[in-house]
């Protein structure tokens, strides 16, 4: 009985570690958005959320108050917890990816921003994304350093499970 309990246990520290790639790398992302909209616009955080929710729900979304807030903040995690997973997998077929999780979690970060930007955000209700040069550059180097990365870490922590 306690040799199922410790395999029990052990089974479920890889996705520990998985999922706290995803929260690090959701948390810090939205904080950079939330901030960066914030000082530069005096947009609220609540628009920021609402703004996520409008890929799924279009420009309803900014007419939904906390509901759809809430709804755009769960949508975020869920994809940076996606992202995470995705890594996780890849990098278990790849093991490049979890020997050297700085420059894999780099090349990581180049891709997800291309791929949200350039792939799922025009395919969504929500429309074009900003043109703001700053936002641009900020994001490439947040997506890179703040998303990429974390994931690659931690995951790697999952892989040495």
């Amino acid at each position: 009985m306690m040799a199922m309990a410790r395999m029990a246990h052990s089974s479920r520290r890889p996705a520990i570690f998985v999922l706290a790639g995803g929260l690090v790398a959701g948390t810090l992302d939205i904080v950079y958005a939330c901030v960066f909209w914030g000082l530069k616009r005096g947009v609220p955080a609540t628009r920021i959320f609402q703004s996520v929710a409008a890929g799924l729900l279009g420009k309803a979304s900014f007419d939904g108050g906390g509901w759809t807030a809430a709804l755009g903040l769960a949508l975020h995690f869920f994809i940076a917890l996606s992202m995470s997973v995705a890594y996780y997998l890849v990098a278990r077929r790849w093991p490049l990816l979890h020997r050297r999780p700085i420059l894999g979690g780099a090349a990581y970060g180049l891709l997800l921003y291309g791929v949200m930007n350039y792939v799922v955000v025009p395919l969504s209700a929500a429309g074009p994304g900003s043109r703001d040069p700053l936002w641009i550059a900020l994001s490439i180097a947040v997506h890179v350093a703040f998303v990429g990365i974390p994931i690659a870490v931690l995951t790697r922590r999952a892989h040495r499970q």
